[in-house]
């Protein structure tokens, strides 16, 4: 019976896995919401920087994919891996353009009545 025995094994494995991951998204979801407003832009240009690398590896093990069950797999990990990247700094973007506003809202105001370079 050595096969019951690999398929229990694998099932433990699997069940580790799993618990694994439920713990890292509770983990997860507990640190990013106490994180402050203000240290969300600095905190998505780092996740961006760890979904690049994330998006080279699943290039690497993709070009060295033999069957097509794991070319497909790879394909779809570059696919979401590079939507990761753009919509990270897309959100980054919007997020500077934010802050940005308030400034440059205000010197126009301040030009528009007049004052000049006074209201920085």
């Amino acid at each position: 019976m050595p096969h019951a025995r690999g398929r229990a094994e694998e099932g433990a494995a699997v069940i580790d896995l799993l618990t694994i991951f439920v713990l890292a998204v509770f983990v997860g979801f507990e640190v990013v919401s106490k994180v402050s407003t203000i240290l969300h832009t600095p905190l998505m240009s780092g996740a961006n920087a760890i979904h690049g690398v994330i998006l080279v590896g699943a290039i690497l093990i993709t070009g060295r994919a033999e069957h097509g069950a794991e070319i497909a797999l790879g394909l779809a990990a570059v696919f979401l891996a590079t939507v990761n990247v753009v919509g990270g700094f897309v959100v980054t973007d919007r997020m500077l353009e934010m802050f940005k506003g308030h400034k440059a809202g205000k010197v126009a105001k301040a030009v528009e009545n007049g004052h000049g370079e006074q209201a920085k």
